[in-house]
């Protein structure tokens, strides 16, 4: 099976045997990285929203179509929506 191109994270690339090889746990890195590492927060609230969430309903197919592209497919699916939107701007 042929690897999605959108789906591709460069930035986190799959492991390799040798990484899994020489993986540690995070038991076994020093204290004070843990405790740095712990420290960290993620990205929290949005300062001013951007997004909106709510409910909607779509043909099995249509969402079927979009997840089976991938991590990140309601971005894609918002995408597509605001492509369709400049498209058919009233």
């Amino acid at each position: 099976m042929k690897a999605n191109p959108e789906s591709i994270d460069n930035d986190n690339p799959e492991w390799s045997e040798d990484d899994v090889k020489n993986a540690v746990p995070f038991s076994a890195l020093p204290e004070s990285l843990q405790t740095t590492l712990r420290s960290l927060k993620g990205r929290g609230k949005q300062q001013s929203p951007t997004k909106v969430s709510t409910t909607v309903r779509f043909d099995r197919d249509v969402l079927d179509a979009f997840r089976a592209t991938g991590h990140g497919w309601q971005k894609r699916m918002n995408d597509a929506l605001k492509e369709w939107l400049k498209e058919h701007a009233a």
